[in-house]
């Protein structure tokens, strides 16, 4: 069987993590988006070399690979059918920092968050700034293109990588960094490596053959690629430079791992700006935030962030964001626009409130803006908006927000008749949007609200999305604004870009990967978005009749609540709060609130087999979960891992038996008082080491 072979061969041949079993394929068979497809297996590399070895493997038996950080993209990028690659448990170092010249070389698993606490004590952070910032990995954010709310200050991740360490499918391995202009035309004759080595022969073969693809489509891209800074579609063929200078990074950002295997990325850094202030700006309703943005973003700020009127309600429903809309919101706004302001020196920053509050009242909004100065109440507020994906989805019931415009993005002049227009095309279908984030860049995250267990309205799903791009092309503007194409968006790139750019996208795929084995089906040759066998919630998705012993009709039964993990992955933060402890001691997927959720619901569906819930593998998934409660109060959508891990026991332990360890901690209460009597026998296996090993081979007990 080629799945024991593989196996066999990984567990031989690679130092990390392998895991086949099927929980565990289960748990990274999603990601944050609406897409399952089961993998071959999963491999943890933990190290460079281990990578080569994979890709080797997978390459000799004709099997993809794909690279995954922390699980949270939004279009299904890092889902396949082959080995699913895991950078995030090892390969999560800081390889070189020069803080004189502002730049850091990293692994790809190193997590947003981690690298910026690091880089804080010497005045300098990386300015990327994703709302999922405590879990999202740089290796993710490079293959995605990320932003975030201040790109309108430090741009996306393609303004700020300047070099790449890769392994092509060949095993090559090459520094994907600056190329200079050739006198002779732009040929290449010697492409340096970051060490000043003579780059490999076949990188040098790539760069000649990028550049005469960018040559012979100039007049192409220069009249189909979107001119806004929000697009992050297809391969960045419109970087390279047929003659001049320009840098091969670049076109490995936003390539989804589709092109290369990346190893160590040299980011460029920024300082700390020494003093922010933010205004929470109140308006009556939705289009009137959207008419308004043009002027807010005219006052020079870092970031302009909307909270439209659901998100503000849901946030009032949930424990731990309740307190902080309860502080800084006034009355029943319709929607919020968060304005922040930053630089060395808090008086000029003050001024711009008072400019902002003024622009406001010119507007007709006086007395709008609620001004916050001090670090902590910025942080909170800011804490709301980064959770808005979270908040979203934590609507009740089989409909919620679904990602497929999730991030269009418009020039801002078009903003609020691209928004008004989409409100009419969701009533059209009988059903409402939710909006929010980057109306800074005209980049809006809207969903709308779909039930896709039904067919009804996964074609919904088609027709709003067909529509949308069509308005979004209209005005100028890019389909993928900030999370990229994967399954979702690949399939749209020929009616966005034109067939000659996307056989010039399939050109780049086929001279960096000739055999298709990194993470095909997305950006070129993708299967239909809509395709309902590749859906978390498939065709014949149907929970398996089980009888509970809690009550779970909040939720419409044991499933639903297992559903409301998202897979946008809060979980695996490392500060901040306690969720998850588990995960933060193991940093392993199968120790999570989210891996966890994941292993149930395959289980309550039948998707582990006849006796999944009972199987050994789920046991000791959930068995480090330590019933703390803190996911219940910290997940955004209030997915409670101890509630579900006493159903969970209830039905495995009425399969298994209990035994004898917990039989004695359960009767401790009822015996404990009468055993004092027996205390020197009960200490003599401290005395007796055999005796010490008896003991706990039968009851348990070390």
């Amino acid at each position: 069987m080629l799945a024991r072979r593989i196996e066999a061969r990984l567990r031989a041949e690679i130092s990390g993590d392998v895991w086949f079993d099927r929980v565990s394929r289960g748990m990274y068979a999603t990601d944050a988006s609406i897409y399952q497809i089961m993998p071959l297996g999963v491999v943890v590399p933990r190290t460079a070399t281990d990578v080569e070895a994979v890709i080797a493997i997978a390459r000799e038996h004709g099997v993809p690979v794909t690279a995954r950080g922390g699980g949270t993209s939004q279009c299904g990028q890092t889902v396949n059918h082959g080995l699913i690659v895991d950078v995030s448990r090892y390969l999560r170092e800081v390889v070189a920092l020069d803080t004189a010249a502002r730049t850091v070389r990293v692994q790809p698993g190193i997590v947003l968050d981690e690298l910026n606490r690091g880089l804080k004590k010497h005045g300098l952070f990386f300015p990327v700034d994703p709302s999922t910032a405590s879990r999202a990995t740089i290796g993710g954010m490079t293959a995605n293109n990320s932003s975030g709310a201040r790109s309108i200050r430090y741009g996306i991740m393609a303004d700020n990588v300047a070099g790449i360490d890769a392994v092509l499918a060949d095993g090559t391995r090459a520094y994907f960094g600056e190329v200079r202009g050739g006198s002779d035309g732009g040929a290449v004759t010697g492409v340096a490596e970051a060490n000043g080595a003579i780059a490999p022969a076949r990188y040098r073969e790539l760069v000649e053959r990028v550049r005469a693809i960018a040559a012979r489509e100039a007049s192409e891209i220069d009249a189909r690629i979107p001119k806004v800074q929000r697009n992050v579609g297809g391969y960045a063929i419109h970087t390279v430079r047929p003659q001049g200078d320009f840098n091969m990074a670049k076109l490995l950002v936003g390539s989804e791992g589709t092109l290369a295997f990346f190893t160590e990325i040299d980011l460029a850094l920024q300082p700390l700006p020494r003093a922010k202030a933010l205004g929470v700006c109140h308006f009556p309703t939705f289009a009137d935030a959207m008419r308004s943005t043009e002027a807010l973003v005219a006052l020079d700020p870092v970031a302009v962030e909307l909270v439209d009127r659901t998100m503000i309600e849901l946030s009032r429903k949930i424990a731990a964001f309740a307190p902080i809309l309860e502080k800084y919101v006034r009355g029943e706004p319709g929607s919020l626009l968060l304005v922040e302001f930053a630089g060395d020196d808090p008086a000029p920053l003050a001024e711009r409130l008072d400019a902002l509050d003024d622009a406001m009242a010119s507007r007709g909004f006086p007395n709008a803006v609620v001004k916050l100065t001090d670090a902590a109440q910025q942080s909170e507020m800011w804490e709301v908006r980064a959770a808005g994906l979270n908040i979203m989805t934590s609507m009740r019931g089989d409909a919620k927000p679904v990602s497929i415009i999730e991030d269009c993005a418009v020039p801002l002049q078009h903003l609020a008749d691209y928004t008004e227009r989409l409100n009419r095309i969701f009533a059209k279908y009988g059903t409402t949007g939710t909006f929010y984030a980057h109306a800074s860049v005209g980049c809006l995250h809207v969903r709308p609200v779909l039930n896709v267990k039904h067919d009804e309205d996964v074609g919904k799903l088609r027709a709003i999305a067909e529509e949308a791009f069509a308005i979004v092309r209209e005005y100028g503007g890019a389909h993928s604004g900030e999370h990229g194409d994967g399954i979702v968006r690949s399939e749209f790139h020929e009616e966005m870009f034109g067939s000659r750019i996307v056989e010039a996208f399939r050109e780049v795929k086929t001279a960096f990967d000739p055999g298709n084995v990194l993470n095909p089906g997305k950006i070129v040759d993708a299967p239909k978005m809509d395709d309902r066998t590749l859906f978390r919630y498939g065709p014949r998705y149907a929970p398996l009749p089980l009888k509970t012993e809690l009550d779970w009709s909040e939720w419409g039964g044991f499933t639903g609540a297992v559903e409301m993990c998202n897979n946008n992955g809060a979980c695996r933060k490392s500060t901040g709060g306690a969720m998850c402890p588990s995960y933060r001691v193991t940093d392993d997927e199968h120790h999570v609130t989210r891996g966890r959720a994941n292993g149930l619901r395959l289980a309550l569906t039948g998707q582990l087999g006849p006796d999944g819930l009972a199987s050994q593998e789920l046991y000791d998934a959930l068995d480090l979960c330590v019933s703390c409660k803190a996911c219940k109060r910290e997940c955004p959508t209030g997915v409670d891992m101890a509630r579900m891990k006493i159903e969970f026991l209830a039905n495995y332990r009425a399969k298994h038996g209990i035994p004898l360890a917990d039989r004695i901690v359960a009767g401790l209460p009822r015996m404990a008082h009468r055993l004092g009597v027996l205390r020197r026998l009960a200490n003599l296996p401290q005395r007796i080491p055999p005796l010490a090993k008896l003991l706990e081979r039968a009851a348990g007990f070390t």
